[in-house]
């Protein structure tokens, strides 16, 4: 079968991306034009923006719903990555317009981000992000008692930590949750060999407590894990040691490996011009089903 020629806004928003991200957590050049012009799933919107989940100026969440919602839906909580130094929830529209389209309510928070905080104050703000929603999404026609994690990169450690390690969340009085999804995420990357892992974590006092493989446990609610082989920022041995570790200990993991994806390639795929390239969001989507069923 002869491929499909590329569009032309497609090869604009190729063009747009050609250089991807140059830090650890694959920030990505030109995201916020990717977001702008990339056509998005119609089958999810926008609800709510801006809504207060704490008191400080970075403590705001998005919302995004199915356009048609039949009684209370399952949520996915979604941290973007940036290094724990950058990064704005309006840029993720296409995320969770995509999770919307495909029956989730979607949070999307901002966080506190390096220089201002560091380890773990990041992990603390996502923590009372799922607080809030789990204690407020019944009223935009979500169920809080079925409310998933997912995060691309940097935000792929604070899902999966906050999964594994039990203080995060129950410092933040919130609820286990079902399930969590890390794409592209590190989760075993010591010794501190690079600047932005080195400015985000160089304080903690315990740098083995800063890890998600050294909080495996076979309890922990189950995991997805994504990677891209084309990955040269956020190494194979994160989700091999992640998934050996879990394993290991017994808990509920699944993980997979896309052959021709790079470190942006696992979020990027989630939109509609590059959904194509692989099949990180109906992997992803069947994933989160399962666990809020």
């Amino acid at each position: 079968m002869e491929p499909r020629p590329l569009h032309r806004r497609t090869l604009l928003l190729a063009a747009l991306l050609g250089g991807a991200a140059p830090a650890l957590s694959g920030c990505i050049s030109s995201l916020q034009a990717f977001n702008a012009l990339a056509p998005k799933d119609g089958a999810g919107e926008r609800i709510a923006q801006g809504l207060a989940y704490g008191d400080h100026t970075r403590h705001r969440l998005d919302l995004y719903a199915p356009r048609e919602r039949h009684g209370p839906a399952p949520v996915v909580v979604f941290f973007y990555g940036g290094s724990w130094r950058s990064g704005d929830r309006g840029e993720y529209a296409f995320v969770g317009r995509a999770l919307a389209a495909n029956g989730f309510v979607v949070a999307i928070p901002d966080y506190r981000l390096v220089p201002e905080a560091r380890f773990p104050a990041f992990l603390e703000d996502c923590a009372a992000a799922v607080r809030w929603t789990q204690t407020n999404i019944a009223a935009h026609g979500g169920d809080g008692a079925r409310v998933a994690l997912m995060g691309h990169s940097a935000g792929a450690y604070n899902a999966i930590m906050l999964a594994l390690s039990r203080r995060w969340l129950d410092g933040a009085g919130a609820n286990p949750v079902r399930g969590a999804v890390g794409l592209s995420g590190p989760y075993d990357f010591l010794p501190l060999d690079v600047p932005a892992t080195r400015a985000a974590f160089g304080d903690a006092p315990e740098l083995e407590l800063t890890q998600p493989v050294r909080f495996a446990r076979g309890d922990a609610a189950p995991i997805f894990l994504a990677w891209g082989a084309e990955d040269d920022l956020v190494g194979r041995r994160n989700i091999e040691s992640l998934t050996r570790a879990q394993r290991e200990a017994g808990g509920p993991v699944e993980s997979r490996i896309y052959p021709d994806l790079d470190h942006a390639g696992t979020l990027l795929a989630l939109s509609v011009p590059f959904r194509g390239r692989a099949p990180v969001l109906a992997d992803a989507i069947d994933f989160l089903r399962r666990v809020a069923a």
